[in-house]
């Protein structure tokens, strides 16, 4: 079984990868600009698991065509869309470039890639789609419209495109989480972050292996039936 991580040099992209490797899985790790973080990955990754394949995969989602990344991919039964960026800031101060970057890295790439590689998916009739979205798909935030208008948007594309490939045996879902304790969020000052805490009823931010447990749950041959769902995992936050 091989599995595509886009976005393996990223916290949850990286939990993903551990947490499907101990389940026997063969992996394509996607980076762009961290070969370091992807290297010490693959090592880690090779040393324990030596019988299965770790290929790293360069790309970059803002610049390079897709022919670039479908090209390295052989036999594939599963995606995970694990990748992101997001730019903290009001709409008005928000300039055209930062608006491409995440329309295409959240929701064009993924469309293009998924179109050249539906039919690997599709070969053994239990292909696996795993978008990783963001509870502000739903409800939105302030000072993140775009980043929550795409996550919104992925949760329709996938709601859509899973009717369209059911037949094939594709299932497709997103996990989206609330806050998690990642990388992503060092941005924000300690202050600000217990007052997110104190907002969430479970009483703390979720971690990366939690969202990993989740994905590897929807990309197992058992979890055909679930399908186009959007399944948050925000510990009751702003549901």
């Amino acid at each position: 079984m091989y599995a595509l991580i886009m976005g393996s040099s990223g916290d949850i992209g990286a939990s993903t990868a551990k947490n499907l490797a101990n389940k026997g899985w063969s992996l394509y790790l996607h980076y762009n600009k961290n070969r370091e973080r992807i290297d010490h990955l693959y090592q880690e990754l090779r040393n324990q698991y030596p019988h299965q394949d770790f290929i790293p995969v360069q790309y970059d989602m803002e610049k390079d065509h897709v022919d670039k990344l479908t090209s390295q991919i052989f036999g594939l039964d599963a995606i995970i869309f694990a990748q992101g960026n997001t730019y903290y800031k009001l709409l008005v101060d928000m300039d055209e470039q930062e608006l491409d970057s995440l329309w295409n890295i959240h929701i064009k790439q993924p469309i293009l890639i998924l179109k050249e590689l539906q039919d690997k998916l599709a070969t053994k009739h239990h292909g696996r789609i795993v978008f990783i979205g963001s509870i502000y798909g739903k409800i939105g935030s302030a000072m993140e419209v775009v980043y929550s208008t795409v996550k919104g948007a992925m949760s329709s594309f996938a709601d859509a495109y899973a009717k369209e490939v059911a037949s094939l045996g594709i299932s497709v879902n997103v996990v989206a989480p609330g806050a998690v304790d990642t990388k992503m969020n060092n941005e924000f000052s300690s202050q600000d972050l217990e007052a997110v805490r104190e907002e969430i009823p479970a009483n703390r931010l979720a971690n990366s292996d939690e969202i990993a447990d989740l994905v590897g749950y929807l990309v197992q041959i058992k979890s055909n039936y679930l399908t186009g769902q959007t399944i948050y995992f925000a510990g009751g936050w702003l549901l």
